[in-house]
């Protein structure tokens, strides 16, 4: 269960996470914190390079990072940017092929949650395993 201290503790780590996120070009730090089945916890930032298409995002990072641990169902991700900016299509994309109902916490950097969707709900109509099958 998703309690309000596990909300915390959470997008405090995506706060944290924030600050360490290089992004030298858009000035716009997101940082992550993945929540894992087994209540392990991944974070990830942004990521940028001068060739734009070869950055990465904040929450792919520490989706990846999960993922390379052994990691494949996830309880929930928090996302800190310095608006509450919700994630790209991409990163909506990957976070639906390791579950719909993951929970995506959106915060600010003063830690006050915005939103709070399931991943189905940030991206209906999702593309598959179904599709490809």
């Amino acid at each position: 269960m998703l309690t309000n201290e596990i909300k915390d503790k959470l997008i405090q780590r995506a706060k944290e996470a924030w600050g360490r996120a290089y992004a030298p070009y858009s000035n716009y730090n997101v940082g992550a914190a993945l929540l894992t089945e087994s209540g392990e916890i991944y974070d990830g930032v942004n990521v940028e390079n001068a060739v734009y298409p070869v950055g990465i995002c904040g929450e792919r990072t520490a989706i990846f990072k999960a993922v390379s641990e052994g990691h494949r169902s996830f309880q929930a991700i928090a996302v800190v940017t310095k608006n509450g900016g919700t994630p790209c299509g991409a990163c909506r994309q990957v976070m639906a092929e390791f579950g719909l109902d993951t929970i995506v916490l959106i915060a600010n950097t003063d830690g006050e949650l915005i939103h709070q969707l399931s991943v189905a709900e940030l991206l209906p109509y999702s593309f598959g395993e179904k599709d490809v099958k």
